[in-house]
């Protein structure tokens, strides 16, 4: 009988991912891949913009049929008609800048990114030039700006080795707030993680992305961050399978993962064209037989599960067990 028949599972109900209405200008050049929120905030302060030939104003609204000029020169927004998620985890070694372009000529964590056509990655968040582990990249402006922005409490963890003596009259001072040259700061939760004498791994986190601010809240106490790796941003942890100097993109469930910690709706992964995909495979064939890109030091992984306690350690992070 009818009545009797299995019911059908029920189907995610993706966001609409076409955009209608007029936008702040920094949200839709971002999500066109023309530059981040804050490079867009820049470029209306020094008068770089225009919109229909008239200079831009702060919080202007804006749609994809504006014709909209940076420096005189039209920008092609077409991309920003449409919301698309696309979501890559890198694993970063140590000697590469979290920037587009160095005017040094260092190398880049862009670098290594495969290409895209109609879109651009933004890095959500940086880490300095000797601070290896998890970058974020995403097309999504408004995806990457929430994830970075202070309000969402979004926090990130690090695997740290410090050099130099560590109490918990430190570790209290540490959980409570410090003040530093930019205002207080504090870890939301330190872990031992195994280590002896004045060689120790911990695990720590913070609910915020101010520059070096690990190191800066345990150099603030007399001590040295040795080693410091980034291996997780909210609810993405870097996996061990994913060696220095490599990529993969996140598939459907851990995108939405991350669009749900931000309260953004679902948005279905657009499917990769034959040539998307194939220029992809050649990518990682490429990674897989250059090996680790050497890093100024040893090379190390940080598991995605949690940290064992109680451990010696002889220089490398300990391995950890366990679901988190």
């Amino acid at each position: 009988m009818a009545a009797n028949r299995p019911k059908k599972p029920e189907q995610r109900q993706p966001d609409e991912t076409t955009v209608s209405g007029p936008e702040r200008i920094q949200k839709l050049l971002a999500r066109a891949g023309v530059g981040s929120r804050r490079e867009v905030e820049s470029w209306i302060e020094a008068g770089r913009l225009s919109i229909n030939g008239n200079p831009v104003e702060p919080g202007q609204k804006v749609t994809v049929d504006d014709g909209i000029e940076l420096d005189g020169k039209r920008l092609d927004i077409a991309a920003g008609a449409e919301v698309v998620r696309r979501v890559l985890i890198y694993n970063k070694p140590e000697g590469e800048v979290t920037t587009r372009r160095d005017p040094e000529g260092r190398p880049t964590v862009f670098d290594s990114l495969p290409r895209l056509r109609d879109h651009r990655w933004i890095a959500i968040g940086r880490l300095d030039i000797n601070t290896t582990g998890l970058v974020l990249f995403t097309t999504d402006g408004e995806l990457a700006n929430r994830l970075m922005h202070p309000s969402r409490q979004i926090d990130r963890e690090y695997a740290v080795r410090v050099f130099g003596e560590v109490d918990e009259a430190m570790i209290k001072r540490l959980s409570e707030g410090v003040l530093l040259d930019d205002g207080m700061a504090k870890f939301s939760d330190i872990s031992e993680a195994g280590g002896k004498g004045i060689n120790q791994w911990f695990h720590v986190t913070l609910l915020e992305g101010r520059n070096r601010e690990v190191r800066r809240l345990w150099e603030s106490q007399g001590v040295r961050v040795s080693r410091l790796k980034r291996v997780r941003y909210g609810p993405i942890f870097l996996p061990s399978r994913l060696t220095v100097g490599k990529w993969e993109e996140l598939d459907q469930k851990a995108v939405d993962s991350l669009s749900k910690a931000v309260d953004l709706k679902p948005v279905d992964i657009p499917a990769k064209t034959p040539s998307e995909q194939k220029t992809l495979d050649r990518k990682r064939r490429k990674q897989a037989g250059a090996g680790p890109r050497k890093s100024g030091g040893a090379r190390w992984q940080v598991d995605s599960a949690g940290p064992s306690t109680g451990r010696k350690s002889s220089g490398k992070p300990p391995a950890k067990s366990g679901k988190r």
